[in-house]
């Protein structure tokens, strides 16, 4: 994989993936930016919460489970130093759908969070208190 950063004015930039999708990144008016574009790590929770929610999607799906939406919260808390990393992430999944078997829900959230979910498995090895949990709504 592959990406470039380009910086274009202040302390915005424009990430280009190797997929060749753009977007801009950008800081709060408070330390220097136009609030153009998510921070950097809010960047790295967007993409947590859509890692995870690819695969709880996909092993619903795989299950035959009859899944019309999944939406993740991701919230965090970040240490109070420089650097001010990650010290603990929750995901909250509220998946929607007709007939879900709840057990198949927390398997495909457990699938996730243990074994595919590369996000979630890397930054819990760096240290990362990670924990998940789950609704179900029927539709």
């Amino acid at each position: 994989m592959q990406a470039k950063v380009k910086w274009t004015d202040g302390v915005q930039f424009v990430a280009e993936s190797g997929s060749g999708h753009a977007l801009v990144v950008d800081a709060s008016p408070e330390a220097g930016g136009r609030n153009t574009g998510p921070r950097p790590m809010e960047l790295l929770l967007m993409g947590l919460g859509a890692c995870s929610s690819y695969d709880v999607v996909s092993i619903l799906k795989k299950s035959r489970q009859n899944i019309i939406d999944c939406q993740a919260s991701v919230e965090a808390e970040r240490v109070d130093a420089v650097p001010a990393v990650f010290s603990k992430i929750h995901l909250h999944f509220v998946v929607t759908g007709k007939d879900l078997k709840p057990a198949q829900v927390e398997r495909a959230v457990s699938l996730s969070a243990e074994k595919y979910c590369s996000a979630s498995i890397m930054l819990g090895k760096g240290g990362v208190e990670i924990t998940h949990s789950h609704e179900v709504v029927e539709a």
